[in-house]
């Protein structure tokens, strides 16, 4: 099974926020959100926006919101 995990992770590595689906649509849609949210600010100072996938809810981060 296939999870797509979206995270906007602060400068420092900190994960800010993060949610995961088993949707790839929702997903995408998800993390041009994420993208769309950050302030020109937050971009140079090192905020991103990242889109990845892992095989089991296992490797999902313990403060996601998990979507079925």
């Amino acid at each position: 099974m296939t999870i797509w995990v979206n995270e906007q992770i602060d400068p420092s590595g900190l994960i800010y926020a993060c949610i995961a689906c088993c949707n790839e649509s929702q997903a995408q849609e998800c993390h041009e959100s994420f993208k769309k949210n950050l302030t020109e600010t937050q971009k140079i100072a090192g905020w991103v926006a990242q889109l990845r996938t892992v095989d089991s809810w296992d490797e999902v981060p313990v403060n996601a919101l998990k979507l079925n």
